[in-house]
């Protein structure tokens, strides 16, 4: 869905396979092996968290970019190998490998890339910056969008923002309250992971949230502005609490800002 321009916003899940979707989000009895293709037809972007864990293999991406709709989009988390670590500025091999494990085979569905940071890591500006130092802006001649998924409430600071802004990168807004809610603009996209999912609602969250909802991410979208120059391109993934109810929200919001 667009908006303001050339700007869009698109709203989705954490990854596909998840048994008590089965029979709700997915039709009675379809195919585990297909769920991905229904999936990328009720939403618009979809978040791999599998890529945090595990090295996929180049053959998984090639089949994700060929059963999906040619506008959709995939967000990836990054190798924990390359995060979870004391010194950050030494996660250039890491980095590395995770690039080069075949997301490009992604072409133009490959979305955000989202750096998680374990709740422990606090911020340290220098052994940070070193570590943004080390993601590059392109691979393959595609342009790289980076997410810093920050957990500490150290990085709800200025110090961290002017880096983030300096190097480009998006940070995390998060509704939950165990992690800091940064929702100062850091870049050119704004990345929401939205984690209280009720099993009391019917699409996961009130419906007057899900409408504030829908004004906040337009507002995130132009910027709180006319000026085009401004606008933002915005991303919203369901990820947690009431899992089940996710597929309902995400429908729900995207009803609400209209499909593309």
């Amino acid at each position: 869905m667009k908006t303001g321009g050339r700007r869009s916003i698109r709203i989705g899940v954490g990854g596909w396979t998840y048994q008590p979707w089965r029979g709700t989000f997915f039709p009675p009895g379809l195919p585990q092996k297909q769920e991905l293709h229904h999936a990328s037809r009720q939403l618009t972007a979809i978040e791999v968290n599998g890529t945090y864990y595990s090295t996929m293999k180049r053959e998984s991406f090639r089949k994700w970019h060929d059963e999906t709709p040619e506008n959709f989009v995939f967000s990836l988390k990054a190798s924990r190998h390359a995060t979870n670590r004391n010194q950050l500025a030494t996660a250039g091999d890491s980095i590395e490998r995770f690039l080069q494990s075949g997301i490009d085979e992604l072409k133009g569905k490959l979305g955000p890339i989202v750096w998680q940071f374990m709740p422990t890591k606090r911020f340290d500006a220098d052994d940070f910056s070193a570590f943004l130092q080390l993601l590059p802006n392109n691979i393959g001649g595609r342009v790289l969008r980076h997410v810093m998924d920050v957990r500490h409430e150290s990085f709800a600071c200025d110090a961290y923002l002017t880096l983030a802004r300096r190097h480009k990168v998006a940070t995390v807004y998060t509704d939950a309250k165990k992690f800091p809610r940064i929702e100062e603009p850091t870049s050119d996209l704004m990345y929401a992971r939205l984690m209280n999912c009720s099993a009391r609602f019917k699409s996961g969250y009130a419906p007057k949230a899900l409408d504030a909802l829908a004004g906040q991410a337009q507002a995130w979208a132009e910027n709180g502005s006319n000026n085009k120059a401004h606008a933002r391109d915005v991303f919203i993934f369901f990820i947690n609490g009431a899992k089940e109810k996710a597929p309902a929200a995400a429908g729900a919001l995207i009803e609400r800002m209209g499909k593309a």
